[in-house]
């Protein structure tokens, strides 16, 4: 784990000393290194991307389609691989690690046809003898820096949405697991995508940016993150005129209504909520039920968080993994104190579990007072808060008082109260009766302090590329 930096085809170590340790979160103990780039392989990595981008653009959409669909193939062969440095650096189960690395290929595959329909359109003249056209191009290379808690999941959006549409890239990858990344660098390296349309660094962030952003070789910059990093690279890339694309935190409210299949339905919310372990930026947080509902929802829901077998990702039928980070385990003691403190219940869960690893119990708070930081801070980690509501317009309104907007999810029989969640919750996603989030043919993003832009669907591959007119008088 030493040569990890891909930059203009090439892997290595760095020109520095820096190294970071990688931790195995089952265990607290380090289990390797990862090197940081130093300015001079920031600066090789801006020179290959901007050597790169003419003639990667200039590269028909046709042949960029066939070196994607090439990288999924072998995306898809290193599934397995991926999935194991996933679980072994990360700390999520190796049956969600596997369905996020499963999903690789996929997604490449999905921005693979997307390269071939990146049209433009005719717009009718008023003048005789006058064409105009709309032309779609690519924006330039691309900064991207992805998260820990879907290592693969995010990035590979950003490299295949790039890639398909002209753009080359700078990745920095997260420092906590860098094996994964570096696997799904391999897969467009031994695709034959050329040196430097993509580069993969790691470091400290906020070196890392602030040097990558102020550079005029990059155009765009695409981030996944909290919302305090995300405003600060936002107004320093709207300092420098550059295009984002942001993806930030949520706070996701997920309402019952009392017509709503209960037992279904808890047992959903209990999959979605300790999913990695509630560090999932879509996480349900604020589970509010209908009066008439409550009690029995509560029941169910808190009788299967406990049931849930929590372990280290290589034992037998685990369900909830440990925390990514140490730091993790005070920030959920203390929303739990403090939610306790101002009159919540505590049904189950709420503190350590063991003293190896980064283990948090499931934990379920219910009645949970508006003054409560949970209520309003998104706390990434296995705390799910059940409150009641009286009446829909009332939960809808307790949905959109928090400035995030991310995901949303509502459970109804009735198409009235569907079509009022439909129309009355501020978010970028919202699923109803199940969940349908983050497959590659749809969007993924939200709205508010949740951020802007979308990846996914046809809408990721618009993120990459720069609208130009054309007017023109022919005789």
């Amino acid at each position: 784990m030493t040569d990890l930096l891909f930059i203009d085809g090439q892997w290595s170590a760095g020109s520095g000393t820096r190294r970071g340790d990688v931790f195995d979160p089952a265990t607290g103990a380090a289990i390797g290194q990862v090197p940081f780039a130093e300015k001079a392989d920031l600066d090789r990595a801006l020179a290959a991307a901007g050597r790169a981008f003419p003639a990667w653009a200039a590269t028909s959409a046709h042949d960029r389609a066939g070196l994607l669909k090439k990288a999924a193939a072998i995306a898809r062969g290193k599934a397995e691989e991926m999935a194991q440095a996933i679980s072994r650096e990360q700390g999520k189960p190796l049956s969600e690690a596997r369905m996020e690395a499963g999903g690789a290929g996929d997604h490449i595959e999905w921005y693979a046809e997307e390269a071939r329909r990146t049209y433009g359109r005719i717009i009718p003249a008023r003048a005789p003898q006058v064409m105009q056209s709309v032309i779609l191009e690519p924006v330039g290379p691309v900064a991207a820096f992805s998260p820990w808690n879907f290592p693969v999941g995010q990035l590979v959006r950003k490299i295949a949405g790039a890639l398909a549409a002209g753009c080359t890239i700078i990745a920095k990858g997260p420092e906590e697991t860098p094996t994964c990344i570096a696997l799904l660098v391999r897969c467009f390296e031994e695709a034959g995508v050329p040196a430097g349309v993509v580069n993969l660094v790691f470091g400290v962030p906020s070196e890392i940016s602030a040097h990558l952003l102020p550079s005029p070789v990059i155009r765009k910059v695409s981030f996944t993150g909290s919302v305090p990093v995300g405003r600060h690279l936002g107004a320093m890339a709207a300092q420098h005129l550059k295009r984002t694309t942001m993806e930030l935190g949520g706070h996701a409210p997920f309402i019952v209504c009392d017509d709503a299949d209960i037992e279904a339905v808890s047992s959903l919310g209990v999959g979605l909520k300790f999913r990695n372990a509630g560090q999932v930026c879509a996480s349900p947080t604020r589970f509010l039920v209908q009066d008439a509902a409550f009690e029995g929802f509560l029941d169910r829901f808190a009788t299967k968080a406990q049931a849930l077998k929590l372990g280290a990702a290589a034992e037998e039928g685990v369900q909830m993994g440990p925390l990514a980070h140490g730091r993790r385990l005070d920030a959920m003691q203390d929303f739990v104190a403090d939610a306790v403190a101002q009159g919540a219940r505590l049904v189950t869960g709420g503190k350590r579990r063991g003293n190896e690893g980064w283990f948090f119990e499931p934990t379920v708070l219910a009645d949970v007072p508006p003054s409560a930081r949970i209520m309003s801070e998104e706390p990434f980690g296995p705390i799910a808060v059940v409150n009641r509501f009286a009446d829909l317009p009332d939960a809808i309104a307790e949905a959109n008082r928090l400035p995030y907007g991310l995901a949303a999810f509502g459970f109804s029989t009735l198409a009235a109260r569907t079509h009022e969640m439909t129309v009355g919750i501020e978010t970028g996603m919202l699923s109803i009766n199940h969940f349908g989030l983050a497959a590659p043919e749809t969007p993924f993003g939200g709205v508010k302090d949740s951020g802007h832009g979308s990846e996914g669907g046809s809408e990721g591959i618009m993120a990459y590329l720069t609208t130009k007119f054309v007017s023109q008088r022919n005789g």
